[in-house]
């Protein structure tokens, strides 16, 4: 595999999606995720922001390194690009992140891809609408999510910009606000269980 193409080099014009997220631990639910996202929106790389930590759990999560060194191991795919950006720039909120990237990249094309679980507590995210203006939103079906994720506050909110999945490759190159919900099968694995599963 070419190294190139697991570093942070971006070029103009390119697409790529931005998954944030603790990793604690990186499942194979989050690898269908990204897999769903790179294949269904036409996307030149998936970058996993490696989070310091989320802001709404209260557990701490495992060292930074160590679930920076699981993720570079369960997905040495090309154009899966394994960051901590969010360490460097010493923030965790997206706000910040996707200002940063999108000041320093301004021809290239992001979109920012959850679980519907994200979805479900996206109206809990520091300045969750003024994300939505300037970033277009993927959203991947996970397991028991569904329903919660469809009816919350931000979902609502957000209805009127939402595009059918069909069109899902055009909404990188889509002006903001827009999202698309994608539906693909789906794996049970959960984060929360690996971790009673490891405590038990």
């Amino acid at each position: 595999m070419s190294r190139a193409l697991k570093s942070e080099l971006l070029h103009d014009g390119m697409r790529v999606g931005l998954y944030g997220g603790s990793f604690d631990p990186v499942h194979k639910a989050h690898r269908h995720v990204a897999r769903t996202a790179l294949k269904r929106l036409n996307l030149d790389r998936i970058w996993w922001m490696v989070s310091p930590g989320n802001p709404l759990k209260t557990h701490a999560p495992a060292s930074l390194d160590d679930r920076v060194a699981a993720v570079e191991q369960a997905m040495p795919e090309p154009r899966h690009v394994i960051s901590t950006l969010e360490a460097r720039l010493h923030t965790r909120t997206t706000i910040d992140l996707i200002t940063h990237l999108q000041t320093r990249y301004p021809r290239v094309h992001f979109v920012w891809i959850m679980g519907a679980d994200g979805l479900k507590d996206f109206h809990r995210w520091k300045n969750w609408r003024a994300i939505a203006r300037r970033i277009p939103i993927c959203v991947i079906a996970r397991p028991g999510d569904a329903i919660k994720a469809r009816l919350s506050p931000a979902a609502r909110h957000l209805s009127p910009s939402r595009i059918c999945d069909r069109h899902a490759k055009t909404l990188a190159l889509g002006k903001p606000p827009g999202w698309t919900y994608l539906t693909e099968p789906l794996h049970p694995e959960a984060s929360r269980v690996m971790r009673a599963n490891a405590s038990s």
